[in-house]
């Protein structure tokens, strides 16, 4: 099967926090995640996962969305509100059909999804990215050494921080690396496809995790995020960043529109995500 393609340099090896109340997916996942040279804890339901992201500080959590007692997405939720999950990268595992509840996980702001059954390979692999570009300090892939400045939004890659104004951007991993490519590449317009393949180094996956994650730089970044002035939507082509220019104004194009429609629809590409890997890994 193909497997999504890694950024270059050495693994960004980590201390992960699995939550999963299946032992045989839970032993599997470790057992990869050790291999792959990651200090791996895990947890069996949600409350226990809560309290050892509290005791722990992971740097990435898998989290699976079927739990007893408190399912994935509460979990996720709390995490967020953490002061120390706020910016905690996490991946999440389904085995759900319904794509609804993985939109809704990217709502709350997970970085990435797996859906069960899936290769362990495939996994690691996209661990590793989320854990690469999340890292403090860790510069954006292409972009200059110092701060880039683009209309009133200020971007530090090596700090991985960003401001518009004098108002700080509170971004999870995935976030950053759009809106750092978006800076880049001013006037651009680009497919979700292009923006899957050179933002995050895939070459498949479900489109709809670009769609949720412009949606929610939108919502950051944008004055009227229903009427987006910087991200545009590009109809049947993809997406276009403009420099705002202080007040919240942007050049306009009679061919843009900023509204998406529901979740998991985007009127630039039609309604024809590519399904991510699911297969199990025979190795």
């Amino acid at each position: 099967m193909n497997e999504p393609s890694s950024t270059a340099g050495p693994p960004a090896a980590g201390r992960v926090l699995v939550i999963d109340d299946d032992p045989t997916v839970a032993e599997v996942v470790a057992g990869y995640l050790a291999r792959a040279g990651h200090h791996v804890d895990h947890a069996a339901d949600g409350p226990q996962g809560l309290a050892l992201a509290r005791a722990h500080r992971p740097d990435l959590v898998v989290l699976d969305l079927m739990l007893p007692g408190i399912d994935g997405l509460e979990v996720l939720r709390r995490l967020r509100g953490q002061d120390a999950g706020a910016q905690l990268p996490v991946v999440m595992l389904t085995a759900r059909g319904d794509e609804a509840d993985r939109i809704l996980g990217l709502e709350l702001g997970a970085d990435d999804y797996v859906t069960k059954p899936f290769s362990p390979r495939e996994l690691v692999l996209r661990v590793q990215s989320v854990l690469r570009r999340s890292r403090a300090g860790a510069p954006v892939p292409g972009s200059p050494a110092g701060p880039v400045r683009s209309g009133d939004i200020t971007l530090d890659g090596p700090a991985r921080r960003a401001r518009r104004a004098e108002r700080e951007l509170s971004l999870t991993a995935r976030e950053f690396d759009l809106l750092a490519f978006f800076l880049r590449h001013p006037g651009t317009v680009f497919s979700r496809q292009e923006l899957m393949a050179r933002v995050w180094g895939w070459d498949f996956g479900d489109l709809s995790t670009v769609t949720v994650h412009v949606r929610r730089l939108r919502e950051k970044i944008e004055d009227d995020p229903a009427a987006p002035r910087m991200i545009s939507t590009v109809w049947g082509v993809g997406y276009r960043y403009d420099p705002a220019q202080g007040d919240g104004s942007a050049p306009g194009d009679d061919q843009t529109h900023g509204h998406d429609q529901a979740p998991g629809h985007d009127p630039a590409q039609g309604d024809d995500p590519v399904r991510g890997a699911v297969e199990e890994d025979r190795s």
